[in-house]
């Protein structure tokens, strides 16, 4: 995982711009989002608490210089804030995680070209169209890899709607394999059509397939993913189906998602609703169940995947919590 050395780096680079460079118009947009709740949690297993946890607070920037008209030079710094156990590191995998993005870029005509630790483009076709709750325990239905070192991405401008993706990531899949994604995707109206692949290492050469689907009507809704594993192990055949609905009035929204992953999570049920007191101030509550472990910790605070074997039980989960933007 990038450490320290990634927060050094970034900021090493932009020390070493230009005079010229940074004379000219750099526009910076820094951003924080403080997330917590409280929750009620019955791990299978292991005795039931109730406790604090943080669902994925951070902070950071967006740097921007545009030298010439359709054509920009980016970066992206963002830290994970663990509340809960004051602490910078990601709520689930703990210390090993303490910088969420750390990436540099070029955007223009040509659509736009990624360098570092950043979103993986088959997480944002194929996971994101569910991955819609405010709690902590948003996200985990799937088994695709969310942010990830040392990446180089490129995502083309949209051709009469359609779209393309693709990724490499240097000893980015498990074992510390290369890992390679591609995506494809064509919006139309409100709805968006999405297919893609991850190769997670190349010494196995095991692949996830998969395909996802987002619409509108109004003030619904509804996101739907399936994804299958082919894996030279156990887990070959494997499969992951969601379905995602949120209906919105107003202030409030209400959300629901039923999802079978297998291996991860097994039959799995997500009830939520947030009320937007203003536009940076949302107030949440979340019920989560699962019959196999993925996201359900055995301990307040714990993070589950710091130790994935002996912190993780299936269960279910109450939270109530607040989300501040700033």
């Amino acid at each position: 995982m990038l450490k320290k050395t990634a927060l050094v780096t970034a900021v090493s680079a932009a020390m070493v711009l230009p005079a010229q460079v940074m004379a000219q118009e750099v526009t910076f947009d820094f951003y924080g989002s403080a997330r917590f709740q409280v929750e009620s949690v019955s791990p299978d297993g292991a005795d039931s608490y109730t406790g604090t946890r943080d669902a994925y607070s951070r902070i950071g920037f967006n740097a921007e210089y545009a030298p010439a008209e359709n054509f920009a030079i980016v970066g992206q710094l963002e830290l994970p804030l663990d509340l809960a156990n004051r602490k910078v590191q990601d709520p689930a995998n703990g210390q090993s995680e303490d910088v969420r993005i750390a990436m540099v870029g070029v955007t223009g005509d040509f659509g736009g070209l990624y360098y570092g630790r950043q979103w993986l483009p088959y997480y944002n076709a194929i996971a994101f169209p569910v991955d819609m709750f405010s709690s902590f325990y948003s996200g985990f239905a799937t088994w695709a890899s969310f942010r990830v070192d040392n990446t180089l991405s490129y995502y083309s401008p949209s051709f009469n709607g359609f779209s393309f993706a693709g990724s490499w990531s240097e000893n980015g899949g498990p074992g510390n394999d290369d890992q390679i994604t591609l995506t494809a995707s064509y919006s139309f109206n409100d709805t968006t059509l999405s297919l893609g692949a991850a190769e997670n290492g190349f010494s196995t050469k095991g692949r996830d397939y998969g395909v996802s689907v987002m619409h509108s009507i109004g003030d619904w809704y509804i996101g739907a993913k399936y994804e299958m594993r082919d894996n030279n192990d156990a887990s070959d055949g494997d499969k992951a189906a969601n379905l995602f609905v949120s209906y919105n009035l107003g202030q409030h929204t209400f959300k629901g998602m039923i999802a079978k992953v297998d291996n991860y999570g097994g039959d799995i049920y997500h009830l939520g609703y947030d009320f937007q007191v203003r536009s940076d101030l949302t107030l949440f509550v979340d019920y989560y169940s699962e019959d196999e472990g993925a996201a359900i910790a055995k301990e307040a605070r714990l993070e589950p995947f710091a130790d994935f074997t002996n912190n993780v039980a299936g269960g279910s989960a109450f939270a109530v919590g607040a989300r501040f933007d700033f």
